[in-house]
């Protein structure tokens, strides 16, 4: 049910969402998720926390993987990259603002935000201490790559015919080159 609540509340939007139309596309009454979730925005916060899960265990996937940090680095942009047209981009975006309103989708936002970042940070470290990358302030890098990443996927969504998918991987791929160092075709 969680990942159709996703699904529909991707598509719709957390404001135009009905919980009928989540127990329409899950094949299940209205009662029935009332009965597992208490209140709507329970529901909400329980399909973002899902989502965010599946966001966090493919990081997890990606910080255990093998590869030199430039091959993690690569793997993390390609992840997180708002050129790949997916549902969850709109589920994250529309969960940022709500989560201005709502404690609870914040606390999860701001988890899977710091999650990613450290992430980066990580790779970053690692490729400065192997010297692949050269980085002064690995933790500022993953602040700026992160908000360019961000804001791309708010444009992209938002106009989508203002940025192709090419323009966009490029410029996130020149800004991580300048940050560490290294030339746009090693990315």
């Amino acid at each position: 049910m969680l990942r159709t609540a996703c699904e529909v509340i991707a598509e719709q939007g957390f404001g135009h969402t009905r919980t009928i139309d989540i127990a329409k596309a899950a094949g299940v009454s209205q009662a029935l998720l009332f009965y597992h979730f208490e209140t709507k925005e329970g529901l909400f916060a329980q399909a973002f926390g899902y989502a965010a899960r599946q966001h966090l265990n493919a990081l997890t996937g990606l910080e255990h993987s093998g590869g030199t940090p430039l091959d993690r680095l690569r793997s993390l942009l390609r992840m997180c990259s708002p050129a790949i047209p997916t549902e969850g981009w709109r589920l994250w975006i529309d969960a940022w603002s709500e989560a201005m309103r709502s404690a609870e989708l914040e606390e999860i936002s701001r988890r899977i935000d710091a999650r990613g970042r450290a992430l980066m940070r990580g790779i970053i470290e690692a490729g400065v201490d192997c010297g692949q990358f050269a980085c002064a302030d690995p933790d500022a890098t993953s602040w700026r790559l992160f908000a360019l990443i961000d804001g791309l996927a708010v444009q992209t969504h938002l106009h989508p015919k203002v940025l192709s998918r090419r323009r966009v991987n490029g410029l996130i791929r020149t800004a991580a080159s300048y940050e560490l160092g290294i030339s746009v075709e090693a990315l």
